[in-house]
């Protein structure tokens, strides 16, 4: 295959792995003290964006969801004034406790624990939804300061799920991953002032690869396309919708089926360029 995309593309150094994870144990020690009443480091959370669908590189933040107890949801929803932001409020404070000279802020819909050295956290405070029978599905609630406050859904275990499956022997072959990592790394080093969503860029592969992989065990060439990679994808961008310039596209996220903003759209196509 014609590609620029290399195995096991741009991995993250030892060591950044065992800080990002001594970190994470602290975080989630924290939070798990104020709101569970236990000390324990790994419970309740998980790593969730490009961290935990095995797409982020060395550059990229570190995204965390924090399950919470769900009568802490309906004390946070009784409140009136934007419970939301007196979440997020309390999640920042419980951080506080272990990083009290860092820099930790509520920004939105996460609370951020920005590192000297330029590590960011991104803390996603969450509750199980529930439906009427009493049934958790994978998906849970979080806050959205926006708007004097609300409640928004993710599931991202159905993401992860989905990118894992898709990145496996027998169908991507590790090309889904390595590619999403690629397209980010050209984003740090070529744009770097411009955002660009990790999960715009691994539902737009996701979708976009169709069946190229890395070549299996004595498997051969076997395509007549003429086309490398990075050409197809770039196709794939320019034909994914007639009026891409004038309406933003719409894409669902893996698994999870989620709408995925399209924001960052133009950023995108900038780095498939780049890359051809």
């Amino acid at each position: 295959m014609s590609s620029h995309v290399k195995r096991n593309n741009h991995p993250i150094d030892k060591d950044t792995r065992c800080l990002i994870s001594t970190r994470y144990k602290r975080i989630t020690k924290a939070i798990n003290i104020e709101f569970w009443n236990t000390n324990s480091e790994i419970a309740h959370s998980r790593y969730v964006g490009s961290y935990g669908r095995g797409t982020a590189v060395s550059t990229s933040d570190l995204d965390v969801l924090m399950e919470l107890p769900n009568n802490e949801y309906d004390h946070f929803t009784s409140l009136t004034g934007n419970g939301q932001s007196r979440l997020l409020q309390a999640v920042k404070d419980s951080i506080l406790e272990t990083y009290p000279t860092t820099d930790v802020k509520g920004d939105g819909q996460v609370v951020i624990v920005k590192f000297s050295d330029g590590m960011k956290f991104e803390i996603l405070p969450t509750f199980r939804k529930i439906d009427w029978f009493g049934k958790w599905d994978g998906t849970y609630k979080y806050p959205d300061t926006h708007m004097g406050g609300n409640w928004m859904t993710t599931n991202p275990k159905a993401e992860q799920d989905a990118m894992d499956e898709k990145d496996n022997y027998d169908y991507s072959n590790g090309l889904l991953k390595d590619t999403c990592k690629h397209i980010r790394y050209i984003r740090a080093e070529s744009f770097k002032s411009y955002h660009l969503s990790g999960i715009l860029i691994d539902s737009f592969v996701y979708r976009a690869i169709g069946d190229w992989h890395w070549l299996r065990d004595g498997e051969g060439q076997g395509r007549s396309n003429d086309m490398c990679f990075e050409e197809v994808l770039l196709d794939c961008y320019n034909s994914y919708y007639p009026y891409a310039s004038l309406i933003t596209p719409k894409l669902s996220a893996p698994g999870s089926g989620m709408e995925v903003s399209g924001d960052d759209w133009d950023v995108l196509g900038k780095v498939l360029n780049k890359m051809v």
